[in-house]
């Protein structure tokens, strides 16, 4: 019998627009390191604005505390998108 792995596969879209949020958007990530397959962005100067990626493998509850915190960030959007089911 195969035991399920209760993990989720989650990629987090951020753009941040606040130079000042960086240093707390960078702190919150690294909190949830250990679940972070792949983090990738790239600054687009003639906006003023880094556009992100985190892909993460982590239980849905872990996905969506790292996701709030994230929309909280005063000059940061994110928006989550993870796969339906556990694999």
């Amino acid at each position: 019998m195969e035991t399920q792995n209760p993990n989720r596969i989650a990629h987090i879209g951020i753009i941040v627009e606040d130079s000042v949020a960086v240093e707390r958007f960078n702190a919150t990530l690294h909190q949830y390191a250990p679940y972070i397959i792949v983090r990738m962005g790239i600054h687009c100067p003639t906006h003023s604005v880094s556009v992100i990626s985190v892909i993460l493998d982590a239980p849905a509850d872990i996905i969506s505390a790292l996701s709030g915190k994230l929309e909280m960030l005063k000059g940061v959007g994110a928006k989550t998108l993870y796969t339906e089911i556990s694999q």
